[in-house]
């Protein structure tokens, strides 16, 4: 039976959308190694983790066109994606909390969707790698919008995409741009910092609730029911 999600403003919450890098996956170590090792070869260049986080918006793609001082972009996209998948088992682990999550959620008939900054190439790497294909009802990446998180444009679409209002859905994110974009977007906030590695120690921005484990999100369905 479909658990229903009730919260404060009494919304009924159907569809249940997750950023994904930093929120769904720890996959932040292997784009920051992907991209040193891009900018140590075109541009001779040592960028930190922070300097990379600073260039988050756009999709990996666009990150490199915007930054890259060396205009080979198309050659440096393909090393990115070589060294994307090169690490991908060795810097991502399989998380099985994560994994039990999406079934939990799955089996209580919640729909479920990605809105993230990545490019698809790399969004159905990760996917593939941690088995989690076929698990999600919409997926929004950076090839998908014109205007990347904080702009609301992704969930908008994610939502038109599932046909539900916002007050039908929670947008959960590890970063002040994602909260930024699900206020944008009229949707219940939550921020995230349940894995090695995110985006935002502190938000700029509150989200509606933050949850620093997995077993306090389940742990809150049964709350809302």
């Amino acid at each position: 039976m479909q658990y229903i999600i009730m919260l404060e403003r009494c919304l009924i919450i159907k569809a249940i959308i997750f950023d994904f890098d930093g929120t769904l996956a720890d996959t932040l170590p292997v784009c920051f190694y992907a991209f040193q090792a891009v900018f140590k070869e075109f541009d001779n260049i040592e960028v930190t983790s922070e300097e990379i986080k600073a260039m988050f918006g756009p999709s990996e793609t666009g990150i490199i066109r915007e930054n890259l001082k060396d205009s080979n972009y198309d050659k440096a996209i393909e090393i990115y994606y070589e060294k994307y998948i090169e690490k991908h088992r060795e810097l991502v682990p399989d998380n099985e909390e994560i994994n039990n999550l999406l079934l939990l959620l799955k089996r209580e008939g919640y729909k479920l969707g990605i809105v993230t900054g990545k490019a698809s190439r790399s969004l159905l790497i990760s996917l593939e790698c941690l088995n989690m294909n076929d698990l999600f009802d919409v997926i929004i990446t950076g090839d998908d919008v014109e205007k990347p998180k904080p702009h609301p444009e992704g969930i908008n679409k994610a939502l038109a995409h599932l046909n539900l209002r916002n007050t039908e859905a929670v947008f959960l994110g590890d970063s002040d741009a994602d909260i930024l974009a699900g206020k944008q977007a009229n949707v219940h906030t939550i921020g995230i910092q349940w894995l090695p590695n995110y985006q935002t120690l502190e938000f700029s921005v509150q989200p509606d609730q933050l949850f620093c484990n997995v077993n306090e999100f389940i742990q809150s369905l049964a709350n809302w029911k």
